[in-house]
């Protein structure tokens, strides 16, 4: 069992690797129950995408090449 601290606005800290094995990342959704005495806690939502492949994470100033662009064409030259 981890242990985590509360901070002075409420926030905890979702251990690594819990969060991992829900599948909780940025922008996920967390339901809160009161159950008794203690609070569970369940994954409503989880954003969806390719996060774990990195694509299309990183901004460029240039501008993109375009889709029908050949590059062997360059080599002929």
């Amino acid at each position: 069992m981890e242990v985590t601290s509360v901070t002075s606005k409420g926030q905890v800290t979702i251990p690594k690797e819990l969060r991992q094995q829900l599948g909780i990342r940025q922008g996920s959704r967390i339901e809160f129950s009161l159950v008794g005495d203690h609070v569970e806690l369940r994954v409503r939502s989880s954003p969806t995408g390719s996060s774990a492949s990195g694509f299309g994470m990183l901004k460029s100033r240039r501008p993109s090449v375009p889709a029908e662009f050949d590059p062997a064409s360059v080599a002929k030259k």
